[in-house]
């Protein structure tokens, strides 16, 4: 429990959405935040996700969230190399530049009252 005082009420909410996102579908940092009511919330939602510590690392799908353009975008290459290695293990492909294709393999996102109720947590 102290751990869950200690997380920010924002993180705790980016963590939620994630946790919902299906296996082998991806969203977008800007499509977390705004799921959120936060639309340029992006940054914020990488600093939550850059915030996950164990036993939330282990429970929270964080390598399902990329960027807009569809790529892995942790700034050091060791991580996004395992984020795309998950991904993979997941079956979302990549193309040779190293990009998801989004129309396909974007999450539609969680149903609006789910959405609606979540905001009002904020």
């Amino acid at each position: 429990m102290r751990a869950r005082r200690s997380t920010p009420p924002f993180y705790r909410l980016v963590y939620r959405v994630v946790r919902r996102v299906p296996r082998g579908k991806v969203v977008t940092y800007g499509q977390v935040a705004a799921i959120l009511g936060q639309p340029r919330g992006a940054r914020a939602v990488g600093m939550a996700l850059s915030a996950l510590r164990p036993p939330l690392l282990d429970l929270v799908p964080w390598q399902r969230v990329i960027n807009a353009a569809g790529r892995c975008s942790h700034r050091d290459g060791g991580w996004a190399d395992v984020q795309r290695r998950l991904l993979e293990d997941e079956g979302v492909r990549f193309d040779r530049h190293g990009r998801v294709d989004l129309r396909r393999t974007r999450w539609t996102g969680p149903r609006r009252e789910w959405r609606h109720r979540l905001r009002h947590e904020l």
